[in-house]
């Protein structure tokens, strides 16, 4: 009996060992992906505040956050440009 309870925690382990290693992967870059989307919506809040004595402004959005997260500078210049040119 003791070894089939041995058998059967080592087993359980194993499995919460190869589940946590398959999801925790995903779950930081979640992670990372949303912290630059926040950093993203503080960079449209100073073009904003910059842009206010210019009549120029970007709404703060999801949608923009998240270009500015992921593509960082470049994805708010490439903002500033969308919304010269459109």
């Amino acid at each position: 009996m003791e070894t089939k309870v041995i058998l059967i925690f080592i087993l359980c382990v194993m499995v919460l060992f190869f589940f946590g290693r398959t999801f925790i992967m995903p779950i930081r870059k979640i992670i990372k992906v949303g912290f630059n989307s926040i950093i993203g919506l503080i960079i449209i809040f100073i073009i904003n505040l910059i842009g206010t004595s210019f009549n120029f402004h970007i709404g703060m959005n999801f949608i923009n956050s998240t270009i500015i997260g992921l593509l960082g500078i470049p994805g708010a210049i490439m903002l500033i440009l969308l919304n010269i040119f459109v």
